[in-house]
This record gives C-alpha cells, structure tokens and sequence, in this order.
C-alpha cells in the first residue's frame, strides 16, 4: 500500500484537477449570494459565512428559512441532518489521512465537500495518496465557492428581485437536482416515501424552522437503515 504523503506537487495536482468541478461550484454559489443578499445579508456576512461553513446545501437551507431572529436550534439541526453523510466520508478518505496531523489534517477535514471527495475517490483508485493533492483539490473549490457566492450577492444586490420571485425557487431547485443523482430505482422508494409522509404534516404543524427536513431525514434515514440490515440478512 503506497504511504500517505503531503507535498507541494501534490497541492498543485489537486488544484488543476479540481478546475473543472469548481464550475460546478458556480450556479451553487450564486444562488447562496443572491438568497443571502434578499434576505438583507451584507456582502461581508456572506462572505464569513461562505468562509467558514463552505456547505452549499446547508447554507441555501439556511438562507431558505432566515428570518429575524435566525430560527439558531432549527437550522443547526437540519444542517445536521443534510451533512450526515460527511460522516461516512472520513472512514472512506482514511488511505489519504491517517499519515496527517495538525492543520494538514483538520485543514483537509474543513475542507472537505462532494466535488472534492468524488475526484480523491477517482484518483485513489489510480494509486494517488498525496494529501497534498486533497488540500490542493479542496482549497481550490473553497476559493470558487466564496468568490461565486460573492458574485451572486452582487447580483442580488443589483436587480433586487422582489420577495416571491421565480429566482427564490432556486433554493428547492437546488435540493432536487441534488436528490436526482442519488435515485437508484424502485427500491429506494419505500425511504422516500417515509420521508415525505413525514415531512408534510410536521411542515404544516410547525411551519417555522426546518423542522420537516430534520424529521424527514430521520425518517428517511430510519426506513432506509431498516431495508438495508434485510437486504444483507437476505
């Protein structure tokens, strides 16, 4: 097995490598700067806030329901319930990792996003185990992600779209085309139905906050664990 390294060609690799996703990135990252600047964030705020949490679907779901005050324990649990599946990409990038410590470790750990993850998965397959090159891949996504985001609040700023137009349904725009890639036949419908079967009422009776989405998720989740422990049993 080839021994986890962190080097500077590696951080150059990773960043070329990464140019391509990053566009991507762009059509995220103008929909959070255009939903940040309607709801009355100033270009600095979202710049801090694409800055440090760099989670597209957490912060579109948490612009999606902003108000004054923030619903603060609302969109904290929901954008815990949508990056659970963080949690299953550490153990997966251990080969890139378990060399690491300080910030080449946390710095790859902060770091990290899908685009990111799918290419180190891609060239780990090919024998890459630099984690330089996972750095390098990750902070050029960061540095795209920030400035688009930057970019769509301009925009926002500029046209000023009033409340209730056609552009605000990017955010559940955004979440569906999310949804589709992850669809892999009949079989995945029972945990999709769970979670809409949940969701609608709970969103009726607790219409502020993203409570739906977290009951949703667990729901969801739930189902899904169930049919998958029978599968392997079967």
């Amino acid at each position: 097995m080839t021994t986890a390294s962190f080097t500077a060609a590696g951080f150059a690799r990773g960043a070329r490598r990464s140019l391509a996703l990053a566009l991507g990135l762009a059509p995220f990252g103008l929909i959070v700067g255009v939903l940040a600047a309607g709801k009355g964030l100033s270009l600095a705020e979202i710049g801090l806030m694409s800055g440090l949490v760099f989670a597209g679907a957490s912060q579109i779901l948490a612009l999606d329901i902003w108000a004054h005050p923030a619903p603060v324990l609302a969109v904290s649990f929901a954008a815990f319930a949508v990056n659970l599946r963080m949690a299953l990409m550490g153990p997966a990038l251990t080969p890139w990792l378990e060399r690491l410590s300080g910030w080449r470790l946390w710095g790859n750990l902060f770091l990290l996003v899908d685009h990111g993850f799918a290419l180190a998965i891609a060239e780990g397959r090919k024998g890459e185990r630099d984690g330089g090159f996972l750095f390098g891949a990750g902070f050029a996504l960061w540095c795209a992600w920030l400035a688009c985001s930057l970019a769509g609040h301009l925009l926002g700023a500029t046209l000023h779209p009033p409340r209730g137009h056609p552009l605000f349904f990017a955010a559940l725009a955004a979440f569906i085309s999310l949804l589709v890639p992850l669809w892999r036949g009949r079989h995945d419908a029972l945990p999709w139905l769970a979670a809409a079967i949940v969701a609608l009422p709970v969103a009726h009776f607790a219409p502020r906050g993203a409570w739906h989405v977290v009951a949703a998720a667990l729901a969801g989740g739930l189902v899904g664990a169930f049919r998958e422990r029978q599968r392997a049993r079967s």
